[in-house]
């Protein structure tokens, strides 16, 4: 996938190349034109933090299933590969179910078991989630994944605070089979969310940087060639197909009908996470993420409050128009 940005006149010079070099999906080249300077930068920046809330989701899945579900690593390898068959079908879960296929000579033991539980980065995550706090754009789950990565770098500290604070044991009761099913379909919900928040990042962006990006042809151009291509890419392009000015993914009549179906199975998951003393940064931020969404008040109100007590900022009201500021001593 190639996501080219700057003078329209050089893209037309250089697309037939790009387009025979391109990655192809159904006999279509993975490549277009994202915009003006800087903008296929960007999109490619968008995509990595993406792809970072795409990896979390997955491990915290693999750590639930593994330590909460205790599934040896050929039943992983089965599950990933049954998931891979449905809606979660990608690059990603695919090679998820081969890594816990493979074995070390040496040792014979699974290759996953010994790698060390320090995840590290090249840093295109933390500028997806550095710009966000410029624009003001909502992506928790994807700077959960990017939160997640350093807290796994403390190792010391964690091997030492393992000893010394306490909690549940790592155990997911009931039905094995049910749990499984949850987790695929909470993975699903939340990639959904995490999927909203950076085509969010980007319609702001857009309209920041006047950038003018064709969310249908970002989605279209990401089915091949790239870290994230999935199955999924096909509804998200069909959603801004339909409405390019879609203000958020869920609120698409497609999406918001999987959110409405899948919300019960992330509330379980997260449920099950912290009931276990599990670890699930990034599906606990696409829960919180859906329920701030829909909700019609927030407690922001108090908050507002509490900015006017302390530093007399005032608020607005929602019976008159205007700002105000309220003595409260």
């Amino acid at each position: 996938s190639i996501m080219p940005g700057g003078q329209l006149k050089a893209w037309e010079l250089v697309k037939p190349i790009f387009e025979a070099i391109a990655a192809k999906v159904d006999g279509e080249p993975c490549v277009a034109y994202m915009g003006p300077r800087g903008a296929g930068h960007y999109v490619k920046m968008i995509h990595n933090g993406i792809e970072y809330g795409d990896m979390q989701l997955i491990a915290e899945a693999y750590d639930l299933l593994h330590r909460g579900l205790g599934l040896t690593n050929a039943e992983l390898h089965q599950v990933f590969s049954d998931w891979n068959k449905g809606d979660v079908e990608s690059y990603l879960i695919e090679i998820t179910a081969d890594i816990f296929s493979r074995y070390d000579r040496e040792t014979d033991k699974a290759i996953v078991d010994l790698i060390l539980d320090e995840a590290q980065q090249k840093g295109t995550g933390k500028w997806t989630s550095q710009n966000s706090f410029d624009l003001g754009a909502p992506i928790p789950t994807i700077n959960a994944a990017v939160e997640s990565r350093i807290i796994s770098g403390l190792k010391e500290e964690r091997v030492a605070a393992s000893s010394l604070l306490v909690g549940p044991k790592a155990q997911i009761k009931g039905d094995r089979a049910q749990n499984i099913a949850f987790i695929r379909d909470a993975l699903y919900t939340a990639k959904i969310c995490s999927y909203a928040q950076g085509f969010g990042m980007l319609r702001l962006a857009s309209k920041e940087y006047s950038y003018d990006f064709n969310y249908s042809e970002i989605a279209r151009i990401w089915r091949g060639g790239c870290i994230i291509r999935a199955r999924f890419l096909n509804d998200i392009r069909d959603a801004f197909k339909r409405n390019n000015d879609l203000t958020n993914l869920m609120v698409d009549p497609e999406f918001s009908t999987k959110m409405n179906r899948g919300q019960a199975a992330l509330r379980t998951v997260v449920s099950m996470a912290a009931d276990s003393g599990i670890p699930a940064l990034a599906f606990s931020s696409a829960l919180a993420y859906y329920d701030a969404y829909r909700s019609n008040r927030l407690p922001a109100n108090l908050t507002q409050a509490q900015r006017d007590y302390f530093g007399a900022h005032t608020y607005r009201r929602l019976d008159k128009e205007g700002s105000f500021h309220t003595l409260w001593q």
